[in-house]
């Protein structure tokens, strides 16, 4: 059989901050209506029923003295030292955010000079032709990131890609929404080279959707639902919308990447799923079984670490990849052989999918 081009994941690594924030934390703050009204409930009920919801605990802030291209920049430096290449030998670095370097005690977005160019600077690498540049694309970012690395390397004009999930939601999250409790920070960071196989190996296939007609702006930045406190914007949600949306749109995403592969759903040994809300990531893996004729779906088919991290948008999936290989993750491992899916929905609308084959 011909050898063909395949992209593997050959090393990983992420960051999590060292600020634990735990629920009771929020005991103190004062909660507003998207109306600019107080909120009528004690802030303990409004935490407990946010727990409930999103299943998160408690979550991590960035130090004061970090900021996104220095977290990126820790976790490419394990995720490189773990696929045991030389840093020259990168073709590209591609990273994944959002709001780029916010500093602590502001909301200003600083994306100038690329992130990506910040960390190729932090990580020394001379090589001219080490092309380093930026995507921002919402939550999904650093899976189409990965995406756009596998046609790199298949078409042969890459080998070796480092890819990079950096985010720190915490200083663009309104104090008086009560959204901001989802929020979190982290970075993490693959390695993707290319490999010749027979069989087909790593990256197998994938699916992307953009919808703007109605939903461009379920996620967007405006003013604190303080009335008094509005010059400053701040990343907002439109949760009870986002939730239909990525219901009806995420598991049909994630078969279609699962057909073209020509996989049964069987084969599927588990589901990583960007961590957003644990409510609504439990109905989206039960909606793909369904859409399979399956009503119950195996016991460990979709590790979660929201919980005790929250909702780090780009950095999610890259942190839970980085934390099963490294056996960190209860009840949760990938063996050689093993297939498994990348997927994640967010702001756009965008939402992707992708069929993963572990390497022997």
């Amino acid at each position: 059989m011909h050898k063909q081009i395949y992209s593997i994941i050959s090393g990983t690594g992420s960051y999590l901050p060292t600020k634990h924030i735990p629920n009771a934390d929020f005991l103190n703050s004062i909660f507003y209506e998207s109306t600019g009204e107080k909120i009528n409930r004690s802030n303990e009920e409004i935490i407990s029923k946010f727990q409930q919801i999103t299943g998160i605990d408690e979550r991590r802030y960035v130090e004061d003295d970090f900021v996104s291209s220095d977290i990126a920049f820790f976790a490419a430096e394990k995720a490189i030292a773990n696929s045991g290449i030389d840093k020259e030998e990168l073709d590209y670095i591609i990273v994944a955010h959002n709001f780029g370097d916010v500093k602590h005690g502001t909301t200003r977005v600083d994306i100038v000079p690329a992130i990506a160019a910040r960390v190729k600077h932090k990580l020394g690498i001379l090589n001219p032709f080490t092309v380093a540049y930026d995507l921002p694309f919402g939550c999904p970012g650093w899976l189409q990131a990965v995406i756009q690395a596998n046609y790199y390397i298949r078409s042969g004009d890459a080998k070796k890609i480092l890819v990079i999930g950096s985010e720190t939601l915490s200083r663009v999250s309104d104090p008086h929404d009560r959204d901001s409790m989802i929020y979190s920070d982290g970075a993490g960071a693959v390695v993707l080279s290319a490999v010749e196989s027979e069989e087909p190996v790593g990256i197998l296939t994938h699916v992307t959707r953009t919808d703007t007609f109605e939903q461009a702006f379920l996620l967007r930045m405006d003013k604190s639902y303080n009335p008094e406190k509005n010059n400053e914007l701040y990343l907002k949600m439109n949760g009870r919308k986002l939730y239909e949306y990525a219901l009806k749109t995420v598991p049909a995403a994630i078969k279609m990447a699962i057909d073209k592969s020509g996989l049964p759903i069987t084969d599927i040994e588990r589901i990583l799923i960007h961590q957003a809300n644990e409510k609504m990531d439990d109905a989206i893996v039960n909606r793909l079984y369904e859409l399979y004729g399956v009503k119950d779906r195996p016991e460990f088919s979709m590790p979660m670490t929201i919980s005790w991290l929250g909702n780090n948008s780009v950095a999610t999936l890259p942190i839970l990849f980085d934390l099963i290989v490294n056996q960190r993750v209860d009840n949760h491992q990938l063996n050689a052989g093993d297939h498994f899916v990348f997927a994640s929905v967010g702001a756009g609308m965008h939402v992707n999918a992708l069929v993963y084959k572990m390497p022997g």
